[in-house]
């Protein structure tokens, strides 16, 4: 990552009209960083994403109910276990780009079956602490604290349905081919690993904010906001 952003900061300062420059650009063959068509695709979904996501952390701070009690969805213990469910994804995607490297053939088919059940489970996880809320009498529409979770674990979920639909495709071709054409996915598996790495530093950003740093964070924002 900070390679990239080197070369991007990089780019910027260059000047193409300058005669030196111009003639090192002769010699381009085009592309401003080395980075493969499916990493690229899931850079702008980032963009797309953060904006939206930090529309709903703006919403959250600016219109939370002073009553709001925003430990509440600290307690129960589901919510914990999926955000580790969700460690463990971005781990065995670590644990398979390693596996490329080293040509590890049938950890790689493992460790992709790994990360998509998991996925599942993360899903799974949160559809049942949506049924434990609205048991509480917790709805969309009790206040803006609850309004913002569903919404967020909504979208953020719809990515991950999102990820999932490319991670089956992927990993059923994976199954399908012999060991020396796996390597021929790195590009896509790589991409898949990146995006799976922005899903959780999303869900760390919003974990942190609501149930970690909650009204001493929250003041702070709309103090930095005002």
């Amino acid at each position: 990552m900070s390679k990239i952003i080197k070369k991007f900061f990089g780019t910027l300062i260059q000047k193409p009209w300058d005669k030196e420059q111009a003639e090192i650009d002769s010699y381009h063959e085009g592309r401003t960083f080395d980075i493969s068509n499916q990493k690229s695709a899931v850079i702008i979904i980032f963009g797309i994403a953060t904006v939206l996501f930090s529309l709903i952390f703006t919403g959250y701070i600016y219109t939370l109910p002073p009553e709001q009690d925003t430990g509440y969805l600290l307690k129960p213990n589901l919510l914990w276990i999926n955000t580790i469910v969700l460690l463990f994804v971005t781990y065995y995607f670590g644990k398979i780009n390693n596996d490329l490297r080293r040509s590890e053939i049938l950890q790689i088919k493992r460790n992709l079956i790994i990360v998509g059940a998991l996925s599942y489970l993360f899903l799974i996880g949160q559809v049942i602490f949506w049924v434990q809320l609205m048991k509480s009498g917790n709805y969309v529409s009790t206040n803006t604290y609850f309004s913002s979770f569903y919404f967020f674990t909504a979208l953020h979920g719809l990515h991950l349905l999102g990820g999932l639909y490319f991670w089956g495709k992927v990993s059923s071709r994976v199954i399908k081919l012999k060991n020396n054409q796996i390597l021929d996915e790195e590009k896509n598996i790589s991409a898949l690993s990146l995006y799976w790495t922005y899903l959780l530093i999303v869900w760390l950003a919003f974990f942190l904010m609501i149930y970690l740093f909650n009204d001493a964070f929250i003041a702070w924002c709309k103090s930095l906001i005002s």
